[in-house]
């Protein structure tokens, strides 16, 4: 009897097959679409940011308004606009107001329709974030083809710093069972540099970095190092704007949870799934043979209880 990883393996494939896509882009990502292209300077990404984060309700702000709310300057806003194909803010904001009114249409109630607690406003939350997700996968391309490249490079490093460890060691986890060999990075500094070096010089050609809020200095730091060691970079992170997403090659970008103390990441984690699921498709055969050989191990040393 195959194991749940090898049937969903067998059942799941993304590659088989695609639907036309039910729904545009989600509004975030219509957003980072618009505001991706050109190099921003870092006040024009805290405004880019603040749109992002705030669409429903800075869409329909004035100019003053919104250089207040963002803490800089009128024509610092006209330049931002400028800067991202507009002939000036009016037009900008035109074209927020369609994407905010899209946002608004698609929500099922509205505040004064519903009432939460705080951990179900949480939830709700992340339920946006995966809805959001969800439109992004209308198009699996990309996740296609970053799926192959991981799949293909040998070793595969995965790099996950301070908040991001645990989703680096999720990651890596269950990309052992279908890769023969992966390295992952949780310490920086010296050790990092080491390790992606040595990644290098065994033949790796890709890392997948995870960088979650608070966004550390040392992931920034270790994504220069790979690239300037001849490694690309996919990036798992909340925001498709900054200074890690400039230094990645493919950036995959995804809401976390920030409603409670500490941020949750449901988005990210099927993210890195989705990601999982390329790589299986991308060699079906070595999927197949290492999960066979997996499970005949776990069966012989008992890793698992029998439920």
């Amino acid at each position: 009897m195959p194991s749940p990883q090898q049937a969903r393996a067998q059942a799941s494939a993304i590659t088989s097959g695609k639907t036309a896509p039910e729904a545009g882009a989600a509004p975030t990502s219509q957003l980072r679409e618009l505001f991706d292209g050109p190099r921003l300077s870092p006040g024009q990404r805290r405004i880019a940011q603040y749109l992002i984060e705030h669409i429903t309700e800075a869409a329909f702000l004035s100019i003053t308004d919104l250089a207040e709310r963002v803490g800089v300057s009128q024509p610092s806003v006209t330049r931002f606009a400028a800067a991202v194909g507009f002939s000036g803010y009016p037009a900008l904001r035109e074209s927020l107001q369609s994407i905010a009114l899209s946002t608004l249409g698609s929500t099922p109630g509205t505040p004064a329709e519903v009432t939460s607690n705080e951990l179900q406003a949480a939830v709700d939350a992340e339920i946006e974030n995966l809805e959001n997700l969800r439109r992004d996968f209308a198009d699996p391309d990309q996740i296609i083809r970053v799926g192959r490249a991981l799949s293909e490079s040998a070793p595969l490093t995965v790099l996950g710093l301070r908040i991001s460890v645990s989703l680096a060691e999720y990651f890596a986890y269950a990309a052992r069972r279908i890769h023969p060999d992966v390295r992952v990075v949780t310490r920086g500094g010296s050790v990092a540099y080491d390790a992606l070096l040595q990644s290098r010089e065994a033949g790796g050609t890709w890392v997948l970095a995870f960088g979650m809020p608070r966004h550390a200095q040392e992931t920034l730091t270790a994504m220069r190092v790979a690239r300037s060691a001849g490694l690309r970079v996919a990036l798992i992170t909340d925001l498709g704007l900054g200074p890690l997403a400039d230094e990645a090659d493919i950036t995959f970008a995804t809401g976390t949870g920030s409603r409670l103390v500490f941020d949750s990441y449901a988005a990210p984690v099927v993210l890195s799934a989705a990601l999982l699921q390329a790589m299986t498709d991308a060699d079906p055969e070595r999927t197949q043979a290492r999960l066979e050989e997996y499970e005949q191990v776990a069966e012989q040393h008992q890793f698992f209880l029998r439920d």
